[in-house]
């Protein structure tokens, strides 16, 4: 009940009592309210945090920035987009053998008109017109049969080995089919077309399918080479994303270093899919990953990728005006330069340097449990009677829990800072995703990520894609030696 001021006096003369109890509520009010006060608060900051989460402050992918636009990371100094000075482009040059050649002749004076054609040239001025054919090259083959006029038995001529049917594909055809549908993620139906259009030759659904069979089953001993090389190579990268087969999600793992790419699916996401994997429960070496629990199931040294940890420190930077996060942020990024340094020059970073930085590191770290307010960090109970924490108390409890294995680029210079090429290798099979939606049988999600794997194994061996491929076709496909 509201008391006003006049009455409040009175009360204060006849019955002091009854003053201490309204007094004694309104403090249980404001005790309410202020503890309400403080839980919308955080949740507003949450909400907050949530709305402004983008590819750049946090783990989200780029393809959830909708149409929002992105702050650029180029900082004032940096490199820009685009080529640099002094960078030599690609520039169509003449060659010194050329497949044909066209002369064109002076017949006739243009000055007197009288005639030239006795007379040699006293220059040659050439250019040349870089083209191509758009055709198909049919080569028949003619087995003879051939009468023995002595016993009269009847001989025929045997055929080349890969030439089984009446009418086949060769090699070059069903490379190329495999190259634009597992290469260049073009669907079916639209690969249909370009044939139709460029060589005026149509082709089935069903002979494209059965081309990247015939290449997945003759790179089964490729696939092998890879996953046995990357289970003993020092470091692996590796990662995995969701993926639909036959409408149902399934989880598309990766294991890569810079020479090798392996692809694998399977139903599940955690040990058991990458037990099925045959590397990571008999790799020795360092695994760069994203943090993810089944990785460190493993007995293997562990490296965390700080791609991830900067987007994070971002995003407690920006939601919550955080300074640690920023101190932090800013640490990593000078380690990393003084490491780059170091390996450019042939050298590791001295004791005492190393030293400073695990030194600066926990301070920082302890900085940022003093910065972390109680509204952050609530006491409400959640399930199984664990408290809730904040985003950036979770934060710190990773660097504090976690320093070997996020600082292990600065120990160790053959493990990267990031865990980008991993990204990278799985980014074209998400991409594949956004544009088939799924994948319409297990047949053909094991076909793509073999051959996807050996593709990308070959790049970055630096040898020609296609001609890879028509290798595969005539049994003589690329053969990684080293990881």
């Amino acid at each position: 009940m509201a008391v006003n001021r006049a009455e409040l006096l009175e009360l204060c003369q006849t019955n002091p009592e009854a003053v201490v109890d309204i007094i004694e509520k309104q403090d249980r009010l404001i005790a309410q309210l202020t503890e309400r006060i403080v839980q919308l608060e955080a949740r507003i900051a949450e909400l907050e945090a949530r709305l402004n989460r983008t590819s750049r402050n946090s783990s989200q992918p780029p393809s959830m920035d909708g149409f929002r636009r992105v702050k650029s990371p180029l900082k004032r100094g940096e490199r820009p987009p685009g080529g640099q000075r002094g960078h030599k482009g690609q520039t169509l040059e003449m060659v010194d053998n050329p497949d044909e050649i066209e002369v064109h002749p002076v017949q006739v004076c243009r000055g007197c008109g009288a005639s030239l054609v006795a007379e040699n040239p006293v220059k040659i001025e050439r250019r040349q017109v870089h083209d191509t054919e758009f055709r198909i090259r049919v080569t028949e083959h003619r087995a003879e049969h051939k009468r023995c006029p002595h016993c009269g038995q009847v001989n025929r001529g045997e055929f080349p080995s890969d030439v089984q049917f009446p009418v086949q594909y060769g090699p070059n055809l069903k490379a190329l089919m495999v190259y634009l549908c597992v290469y260049q993620l073009i669907p079916y139906d639209r690969i249909r077309e370009t044939f139709s259009d460029i060589f005026g030759r149509s082709v089935s659904t069903g002979t494209l399918v059965n081309a990247v069979q015939e290449s997945y089953r003759n790179l089964a001993g490729v696939e092998e080479q890879i996953r046995e090389l990357l289970a003993g190579s020092e470091v692996i990268h590796v990662d995995e994303t969701g993926m639909r087969v036959t409408g149902i999600r399934q989880w598309l793992h990766v294991a890569s270093t810079d020479f090798l790419t392996w692809y694998g699916h399977h139903k599940k996401r955690g040990k058991r899919a990458t037990d099925d994997m045959q590397i990571l429960p008999r790799f020795k070496g360092t695994m760069v990953h994203d943090f993810w629990a089944s990785y460190f199931r493993y007995p293997s040294r562990h490296a965390i990728c700080n791609a991830h940890l900067l987007r994070e420190l971002d995003g407690i930077s920006e939601n919550f005006q955080h300074t640690w996060s920023e101190e932090l942020h800013a640490l990593l990024l000078e380690i990393k330069q003084e490491v780059d340094a170091a390996r450019a020059h042939a050298c590791s970073l001295s004791p005492s340097k190393i030293a400073d930085f695990e030194a600066r590191y926990f301070r920082i770290l302890d900085t940022g449990l003093n910065e972390i307010s109680s509204a952050e960090m609530p006491d409400a109970p959640i399930k199984r009677g664990r408290k809730k924490q904040s985003k950036a108390k979770n934060l710190i409890d990773r660097f504090r829990n976690f320093p070997h294995e996020i600082l292990a680029f600065m120990l160790n210079f053959s493990i990267p800072f990031t865990n980008n090429l991993a990204e990278r290798d799985i980014r074209m099979a998400k991409l594949q995703q956004k544009i088939s939606g799924t994948f319409r049988s297990e047949e053909g999600a094991a076909a793509f990520c073999r051959i996807r794997g050996y593709l990308s194994t070959v790049r970055k061996n630096e040898r020609p894609v296609l001609d890879s491929l028509v290798g595969a076709f005539q049994g003589t496909p690329f053969i990684p030696l080293h990881a």
